[in-house]
């Protein structure tokens, strides 16, 4: 069953806590002056076709509440407000951010509260109004001002942990932790989320403001003071996610910049290494160069032909030595002069 709670109120009191729709819309008109709560968790569209066709929600709202997946909003058709809430909390063991969906249809007489998620306790809300008969007594706009309020004040969580994880990665971020930069890509994805939450609050807060008047059309004082300190919490609320969002951009690009001094301090020790290998391969090519002008002078007259002239001469030795020596010394000099020595 889909249907959480159901309850027509009057005067800030429950009057009547029918067990089926159909009797919801009975009881409603025996209760002049009161109002319907409907409390719905991811209705089929058999069950809200028939709220819808009760209290005559538009189409193209109710497909949205079936449908899911909303951002925030608020919509007006005719008498009737249609408001698009995303909840968040922050789950400590995952360390992330999870966000849900509250639709409301609010009329003069009714209200529908659809949720698509576990959180929020929208129960608790109502027993909270239950306790403030004063407040429940403003009829829909003050269950509007409730659930606007208690999703707002569980934002404060959202932001304390996403705060937290920043301070974490900031940490991080120079210990040389590869996983890094996913964890700041994630966290940002989960900041923008966020910002797309709490955000559009601040016109819709405004327009709601704005809107209320008293049944001779002067403002509604006490409910505009409400909303207006609700509207405080969501500036303040909008202002630190747009400051997270810059921290991490700032995070990511300190990130990119320590990746990138990591790569050319690789490169630059490459480059020395390449260095001091070329150094140490001119220098025993130089070498074996000049050992080589001997050997080759040795080479030639240590063949022992019978028809060589020079092993008859007299200063052939001699000649073979100084030949090998100059050679040597000369390519000795040519290398030291091309700084391979």
């Amino acid at each position: 069953m889909t249907v959480i709670d159901n309850a027509i109120y009057v005067g800030g009191r429950r009057a009547a806590s029918p067990a089926v729709l159909a009797e919801t819309f009975e009881a409603l008109e025996q209760h002049a002056g009161g109002f319907a709560w409907i409390g719905l968790y991811r209705p089929d569209a058999a069950e809200l076709g028939v709220v819808a066709e009760e209290f005559g929600l538009h189409e193209l709202a109710v497909e949205d509440a079936l449908a899911g997946h909303q951002r925030a909003k608020l919509e007006r058709y005719g008498n009737t407000r249609f408001v698009v809430l995303r909840p968040a909390r922050y789950l400590d063991e995952d360390e992330r951010v999870e966000f849900g969906e509250v639709h409301l249809f609010v009329g003069g007489e009714f209200v529908v509260a659809i949720r698509h998620a576990e959180k929020p306790d929208l129960g608790r809300i109502r027993a909270r109004l239950e306790a403030e008969p004063p407040l429940l007594a403003r009829g829909p706009i003050g269950v509007l001002y409730a659930v606007v309020d208690q999703i707002v004040d569980e934002y404060a969580p959202v932001v304390a942990g996403l705060e937290n994880d920043i301070d974490e990665i900031e940490e991080q971020l120079f210990s040389g932790d590869a996983a890094v930069a996913k964890r700041i890509y994630d966290l940002s994805g989960e900041v923008m989320e966020f910002q797309r939450a709490v955000k559009p609050l601040r016109e819709m807060i405004e327009t709601i403001r704005d809107e209320l008047h008293d049944d001779q059309g002067e403002p509604e004082l006490e409910l505009r003071r409400a909303f207006r300190d609700v509207l405080d919490h969501v500036i303040r609320i909008t202002e630190r996610a747009e400051e997270y969002r810059q921290t991490l951009q700032n995070a990511l690009s300190v990130h990119a910049t320590l990746v990138a001094q990591q790569q050319n301090d690789v490169m630059q020790a490459l480059t020395e290494t390449s260095v001091a290998q070329s150094e140490q391969t001119k220098k025993i090519s130089s070498w074996a160069a000049i050992f080589f002008a001997p050997s080759l002078v040795a080479g030639i007259y240590g063949m022992n032909f019978r028809h060589m002239p020079e092993l008859g001469w007299g200063a052939g030795y001699p000649f073979a030595l100084v030949l090998m020596f100059v050679s040597g010394f000369i390519l000795y000099l040519i290398f030291k002069s091309k700084h391979w020595l």
